[in-house]
């Protein structure tokens, strides 16, 4: 249910509506081709993942240390109802508003998505892991679907002259995330018994100890540092298609207002479709198979975003039959849908088998530090690269980040690792 409350946050604010209403109104056409807009976007993205970086080991250290995820979880959630109802008072124009509220609003979201990671390995035995990750993933895909198919159809518009009706955007994503993820509190269960602190300790000294010592001990963890550095990857490419894929469909592609609806519609359900799919094949398959799988399939999916204008001339002049790139673009949101969730509760489902146990919050915690780092890397590197060359050429560099993240996958091992996450280690 937290998997179907947040996805009103990650598709109205940060992929479907508010980046798209930051830079082409907020910011606005300065003569660049909204190159700054986009620019401004992705720094401040990066600043909030930034933040993650700098806190998450610690904040999952000290609660597997207190037992205390869920409490964790709920400051996460009120931080990041409270900063995102409050997008409604920025007016276009307002620069540093709005950059400050989306830095701390997805600062608070991308911290809870660790915390809710880190009940995973207490939901069932590893070899069930995959299927419920890719269960959860879906309904979130549920959620954002029932979300942002009613803001597209009661708020109309990304424009200049729809402002005063499309800044609700904000209230209605803070009021649907507040109300879906009341169950989550209501019935999932703190499983373990937090320890009492040392006497003259306080919970972030004891935390840094645990970080520390985790750090030390990642080394016996081989293949789950080698798990890391392809989510790191993956990620890094993700968060990209995330942040920029409406915005590409506006300022590349020229999509009319219908043609986005429908890509919203397309994308959303083939990416619960293949988070189901994939998700029931790790059963079957293996978990990093799977992984491999869903990765290969984003490198096609990037090729049909970038080749998009280009296939559609080229089938308009084969065929005779006027082919709108818009339309062509809808089946490269499809191959990406199929990619998106399945990516993810992979990896996911991946770092919960060769995790230890009695450190989960920690090791989630390094996961979302992978994550998000990524998401600096990669939103910086695009940011960069479209300022200088363009948005269209600049996709191309998630093919790298991908190629990437399969050449790290080839080093894991899931049983060795498996292996060595139930094995404690020796005192030294």
């Amino acid at each position: 249910m937290f998997d179907f409350a947040n996805q009103a946050y990650t598709l109205l604010i940060i992929t479907v509506i508010f980046g798209d209403l930051f830079t082409t109104v907020i910011v606005g056409d300065r003569g660049d081709d909204y190159r700054f807009g986009n620019l401004l976007w992705s720094l401040s993205l990066a600043v909030s993942y930034g933040l993650v970086v700098l806190s998450a080991p610690l904040l999952g250290a000290m609660m597997d240390y207190s037992a205390a995820r869920k409490h964790f979880l709920f400051a996460s959630y009120i931080v990041t109802v409270a900063t995102t109802a409050m997008l409604y008072f920025v007016e276009p124009g307002w620069i540093l508003l709005a950059c400050v509220l989306i830095v701390v609003s997805n600062y608070a979201y991308s911290v809870g998505e660790s915390f809710i990671a880190s009940f995973l390995p207490d939901l069932g035995p590893r070899e069930q892991l995959g299927r419920i990750s890719g269960l959860g993933w879906a309904l979130g895909y549920v959620g954002g679907l029932v979300a942002a198919g009613f803001t597209l159809v009661f708020l109309g518009e990304v424009s200049r002259e729809n402002y005063d009706t499309i800044r609700w955007v904000g209230p209605f994503a803070a009021a649907f995330f507040l109300l879906a993820a009341i169950p989550t509190f209501v019935w999932v269960r703190e499983r373990r018994v937090g320890q009492a602190l040392p006497a003259g300790r306080n919970a972030f000294s004891v935390g840094l100890e645990r970080i520390i010592g985790t750090l030390r001990d990642l080394r016996h963890y081989r293949d789950l540092g080698f798990l890391l550095l392809s989510v790191f990857f993956t990620m890094a490419g993700i968060y990209i298609i995330i942040s920029f894929s409406f915005i590409y469909g506006a300022q590349v592609i020229g999509w009319d207002e219908n043609v986005r609806t429908l890509m919203f519609i397309v994308v959303q359900i083939t990416a619960a479709i293949g988070a189901v799919f994939f998700g029931l094949m790790q059963g079957r398959i293996g978990a990093r198979r799977t992984y491999l799988i869903t990765l290969s399939l984003w490198l096609v999916a990037i090729l049909a975003i970038y080749g998009t204008p280009q296939v559609s001339t080229a089938l308009e002049r084969l065929t005779g039959i006027r082919a709108e790139a818009q339309y062509v673009f809808l089946v490269a949101g499809c191959l990406a849908g199929l990619s998106l969730g399945s990516a993810q509760s992979a990896g996911r489902a991946l770092v919960g088998m060769l995790a230890p146990r009695d450190k989960a919050g920690e090791f989630f915690g390094f996961w979302g530090v992978a994550a998000k780092l990524a998401a600096v890397f990669g939103l910086v590197g695009l940011g960069l690269l479209q300022a200088l060359v363009g948005l269209q050429p600049a996709i191309l560099f998630c093919m790298l980040l991908f190629g990437a993240a399969i050449a790290a996958c080839l080093r894991v091992n899931v049983e060795r690792g498996s292996e060595r996450a139930d094995r404690p280690l020796q005192p030294q």
